[in-house]
């Protein structure tokens, strides 16, 4: 994906989940749900305002900060290297997040629904993409899995990020399982990529050692 039609959706997005949130805030409580447990039901609220703007009101700085991030690593001309994947990335988690401010929005407005149905393939989707553009991820200190020894060898960055992939690929499918089960659909979401994520930080160890045991 090319940067500029990446900002420019980014962009539209905000500026969407702001214009939601000053439609809709008028229609809603004083206080709303802003959060929900484990079974899909609510148990947290919050005031109107930062139920209704907190989600925008973040996205904005955000949007600053990835587009700021390329500029100033020190590895930049790696980042270069994989820029539509980069900017595929922020889309989707900007989308993602766009969602779930839209959720809140029409649960307070009291359309209710599954909220393990909305929830659950989202992630899986987001899960998915994330392992379809760690491969190709470059070294460098912002994007990726970062360890010690996966930013001391691009060898060790390019078997962790391979291995990352096909990881997070199979979190996405473990995911889609809570739709089934969904007194576990929290758990079928998060722990298959933290276990990920912590596999990951051994075998970027692993490799690290075994490269200089070589050496």
């Amino acid at each position: 994906m090319k940067t500029k039609i990446a900002h420019a959706l980014i962009i539209c997005m905000v500026v969407f989940a702001f214009g939601v949130s000053f439609y809709y805030s008028p229609q809603l409580p004083d206080r709303v749900v802003s959060h929900w447990n484990a079974a899909g039901q609510p148990d947290g609220y919050s005031s109107k305002f930062w139920g209704v703007f907190l989600v925008p009101i973040i996205l904005l700085p955000f949007w600053l900060l990835f587009w700021l991030l390329p500029k100033i690593d020190p590895l930049r001309a790696n980042i270069e290297k994989f820029r539509p994947q980069y900017n595929l990335l922020l889309v989707m988690l900007f989308g993602f997040f766009v969602y779930i401010h839209i959720l809140t929005i029409l649960w307070n407005l009291g359309r209710q629904f599954n909220f393990i149905y909305a929830i659950v393939p989202p992630f899986a989707i987001l899960w998915f993409v994330i392992g379809s553009i760690l491969p190709h991820t470059q070294r460098n200190w912002f994007v990726g899995i970062r360890t010690p020894w996966t930013l001391s060898s691009d060898e060790v960055w390019r078997k962790t990020h391979v291995l990352g992939g096909n990881l997070f690929k199979g979190s996405a499918v473990i995911s889609l399982l809570g739709l089934a089960v969904q007194e576990w659909a929290i758990w079928l979401v998060i722990v298959p990529v933290i276990a990920s994520t912590l596999w990951l930080l051994i075998f970027s160890y692993l490799e690290f050692r075994k490269e200089h045991t070589h050496a």
